[in-house]
């Protein structure tokens, strides 16, 4: 067994890898939730969120310049804290929060999946579980590969959607006052929708000039995802009035009956790719982390090996992959989904903490960003932790 994974990857798989863990099943499901809070305002909900990241995502960028290792989160609280404990302890969070979210993205794509095909949901969910984590095991450039497909496709019907609601006649202008409270709390809900680019540091030690490569990627996923994001809730609100929206399930797939008078099956398929996509992106990352813990932590050692054929940490994989079935299996989406999103804001707010820190002795580093960048992102972050508390 080798302890140490290949460097293949570059900055186009890197960055589809970004863009696919954000993108993943949210937007399908969010367009709604925001458009019932900000109304004709939510495509500027949907940018002040990708502006609230962005300050937490510029410090990951410089911490993964820093220490370019799988495990990037426990390292970096390490390094800032002084505290091999409270990194190893973080990693877990982050282990289980990654299985937590791809157990209700897996359940939420067999649900789409039973919309189109009438197979028991338990099927569903054990087939799709096992072969993506047979990819993740087989190989990163193979499981990289899949999740640029996954993410080309996804795309593809966000842009299909972004036509739909572009060429049909406008329901609504904007008007009256600027509602900032609606566009703040929207931007809140929105917020969900960019969770993912942290993801990216976890692939650190399989990335080719990773000083190079890894800000670009996180900077790149954050930039495409938000004015993707914009795009698509424009037209939704231009083809579907804002109510309607709200109470819609399949909000992106109600914009392309108004618009085209067509029955929006084909995007029920393209969100069965895109929770396919979330899982297999989340399998790939916990893993990771569980080989960058094996190295910090003799109890976690077994886990840091990689595979002498395929160079992957296949334990791990198969470990998590285990645990993103059962949970998919046994716990309801809902808190799934709301105890990722706690785990991961704590997380960001020990992050830029722990940059603060590093950066208050004074240590350069490759790429680094002014100081009041982690201040903000520790600011906006607690902000954000509080308000889904």
């Amino acid at each position: 067994m080798s302890e140490h994974l290949k460097r293949r990857i570059g900055l186009p798989l890197l960055v589809a890898y970004g863009v696919g863990v954000m993108v993943g099943a949210g937007i399908y499901v969010l367009v709604g939730a925001v458009a019932g809070v900000s109304g004709q305002w939510a495509p500027f909900a949907f940018l002040l969120a990708g502006l609230v990241a962005a300050p937490t995502a510029l410090s990951y960028a410089e911490f993964s310049t820093r220490i370019p290792e799988a495990a990037g989160e426990a390292a970096y609280i390490g390094k800032g804290f002084g505290s091999d404990l409270l990194a190893v302890l973080v990693g877990l969070a982050i282990v289980a929060a990654g299985t937590i979210s791809a157990a209700a993205v897996l359940r939420g794509g067999a649900g789409y999946l039973l919309g189109l095909a009438d197979i028991p949901v338990i099927w569903a969910v054990v087939v799709m579980g096992l072969v993506l984590t047979l990819v993740a095991v087989i190989g990163v450039m193979e499981s990289m590969s899949l999740v640029a497909l996954f993410t080309a496709i996804e795309i593809i019907g966000l842009v299909l959607v972004v036509w739909a609601g572009a060429t049909s006649g406008p329901v609504a202008e904007l008007s009256g006052p600027v509602p900032w409270g609606g566009i703040g709390a929207g931007a809140m809900l929105a917020f969900f929708a960019f969770i993912g680019f942290e993801d990216i540091v976890n692939m650190a030690e399989e990335v080719r000039e990773p000083t190079r490569t890894m800000p670009r990627a996180i900077l790149l996923s954050l930039l495409i995802t938000s004015g993707l994001y914009a795009l698509v809730v424009w037209a939704a609100l231009r083809a579907v009035p804002a109510d309607q929206l709200a109470g819609s399930e399949q909000p992106l797939a109600l914009v392309w009956a108004a618009s085209t008078g067509g029955t929006g099956r084909f995007l029920s398929a393209i969100a069965v790719f895109a929770a396919l996509n979330g899982v297999l992106a989340q399998i790939v990352m916990a893993s990771r982390v569980l080989f960058g813990l094996g190295k910090r932590n003799p109890v976690l050692g077994l886990f840091h090996h990689a595979h002498p054929r395929f160079g992957t940490p296949a334990l791990a994989s198969v470990i998590v992959g285990t645990g993103v079935i059962i949970g998919a299996v046994l716990l309801p989406v809902a808190v799934l989904a709301e105890t990722t999103s706690a785990v991961l804001l704590a997380v960001f707010v020990l992050v830029n903490a722990a940059l603060i820190a590093v950066k208050r002795r004074g240590e350069p580093g490759p790429f680094e960003v002014p100081m009041f960048v982690p201040i903000l992102g520790l600011v906006l972050s607690a902000v954000a932790l509080a308000a889904s508390l």
